[in-house]
């Protein structure tokens, strides 16, 4: 097995995190090659409850990939990396950062003019028989030492596989635009996006 490099190990354990809810740790671990110790470490290095510095960057990247969210969804948001802070001083460091949820406009459909809203071929069947036939694509970010990284990533609804994606510092048109480049060729997909 290659060696990995510790922004792959870090990916790994952050996987391994959101996984953990619904898998034994010790067979995730297992599977993946790392060490129980090295999954504590990392752990440790996640930004504490009583660090606001640290909440502060996840609250400015939660507002990067969804401006639209207010501080209760940051808040729900912030409980699902297991940040558990109350809604009120999210609000109060939302006001320091100077961040205000973008009050969404009703999307028509337009002609001639405005923005293009394309149309849910998807609906609510994210169900697939067929590999390669519907796609999901949506941007996540992973805090590291040095700050926030964007990963932009295309799975196909098949089988969930990622097939693939993209990591930016930036949460930026550029960004997706990679991502998709090197989508292998797949006549015929339809490619769902949330438009967010």
């Amino acid at each position: 097995r290659a060696r990995m490099g510790s922004r792959q190990k870090w990916q790994h354990f952050r996987i391994i995190d959101e996984l953990r809810t619904r898998h034994s740790l010790s067979i995730l671990l297992s599977y993946s090659g790392l060490s129980r110790s090295g999954y504590y470490k990392w752990k440790k290095s996640v930004p504490k409850q009583d660090n606001n510095e640290g909440i502060l960057e996840y609250i400015k990247a939660i507002h990067s990939l969804r401006p639209f969210y207010g501080y209760r969804r940051i808040t729900t948001t912030l409980h699902r990396e297991g940040l558990i802070v109350n809604h009120k001083r999210v609000h109060r460091l939302m006001q320091k950062l100077g961040i205000q949820s973008v009050i969404r406009k009703k999307r028509r459909y337009v002609g001639k003019s405005g923005s293009i809203v394309f149309p849910n071929l998807l609906g609510r069947d994210f169900k697939s028989d067929v590999p390669g036939k519907k796609l999901a694509t949506d941007i996540t970010y992973l805090p590291t030492s040095s700050g926030f990284i964007y990963l932009s990533a295309v799975q196909d609804l098949h089988n969930t596989e990622i097939i693939a994606y993209s990591l930016s510092a930036r949460n930026d048109l550029e960004l997706v635009l990679a991502t998709l480049s090197r989508l292998p060729a797949m006549p015929g997909a339809v490619l769902h996006s949330d438009q967010g």
